[in-house]
């Protein structure tokens, strides 16, 4: 399934991470590169639901702390391929609404 998408469907530009004081960029890059590696370890058969649901779930992981502007692109990476196989293994359903309330 994963061929019906793109990670170009995923990818952020600094006008879309919100306001990081000025390090908009840099931050654009670094999620950009995440993405870019965790599309890489989704197997090809993944569900487009459960690719959408990885992804924005990576983002909003990230996106409430200062930790993509500390941490270096490695360690952002590693941190969210550990993510993805841990979501893989629990199986992702995203249609479960309790997923849902997690990210609020």
């Amino acid at each position: 399934m994963k061929d019906l998408t793109s990670v170009h469907d995923y990818l952020l530009s600094p006008g879309d991470v919100g306001d990081w004081e000025g390090e908009e960029e840099l931050v654009a890059d670094k999620i950009n590169a995440v993405f870019h590696a965790v599309w890489q370890q989704l197997p090809e058969d993944s569900p487009l639901a459960v690719i959408d649901e990885l992804m924005h779930s990576v983002w909003n992981e990230l996106r409430g702390g200062y930790v993509l502007l500390e941490a270096d692109e490695d360690e952002l990476v590693d941190w969210a391929l550990a993510y993805v196989d841990q979501r893989l293994e629990e199986g992702v359903d995203p249609d479960d609404p309790a997923e849902d309330d997690e990210e609020e």
